[in-house]
């Protein structure tokens, strides 16, 4: 299977000889160089690392990703305690070529932030999730810099909300829309 780099996106040159095509030929021809285009899209490779701290819900999010509960067959393993030792890769259940890699928890005993990038082999992924449940820390600016610096993309989530609107709730001024829009800002921030 090809990966990410030898193919990527239908370039601006694809998109000419598309409508060259569309102009040019006969319906039935320009329709079959457009699905030859996006039959190539096909077989890209793309490999997503979901990373962040340990017990941010990563797994979690992998699960859900592939459309799977935490206990089905086939789900990411999740638990209390630090569970993804390894970088582990799952299929997506509807795109057989989007690879969901959950990795193990930056900044833990295991998987000290100054050898984490190296252990997981960060190079590895085409683009990542930075998982976070909680404030934006330091080691989400650290891995987001690492990601930009090698010229990929990153999204980050942040999970487990509902903890932070129960805490909030016992404010006496408790604003859910405005507890949110915080949140929401903190991220842009960070």
């Amino acid at each position: 299977m090809s990966t990410f780099e030898d193919y990527c996106i239908i370039t601006k040159e694809d998109l000419e000889d598309i409508k060259d095509s569309i102009s040019t030929q006969d319906l039935p021809s320009a329709i079959n160089t457009i699905k030859e285009y996006l039959k190539q899209q096909d077989l890209v490779e793309l490999n997503i690392g979901v990373t962040g701290e340990s017990g941010s819900g990563k797994s979690t999010f992998v699960n859900a990703f592939r459309g799977l509960g935490d206990e089905d067959e086939g789900s990411a393993k999740t638990g209390p305690v630090e569970t993804t030792m390894e970088p582990e890769v799952y299929l997506h259940p509807k795109y057989k070529n989007v690879k969901v890699w959950d990795l193990p928890g930056i900044g833990t005993p295991n998987f000290k932030a100054d050898e984490y990038l190296k252990l997981v082999q960060f190079e590895r992924y085409d683009f990542f999730i930075i998982i976070a449940s909680d404030r934006f820390r330091e080691c989400h600016t650290q891995l987001a810099k690492e990601i930009k610096n090698m010229g990929k993309k990153f999204y980050f989530v942040r999970s487990k909300i509902d903890f932070c609107i129960t805490a909030e709730k016992r404010k006496k001024n408790f604003d859910q829309k405005k507890t949110l829009d915080t949140i929401r800002e903190d991220c842009k921030n960070g």
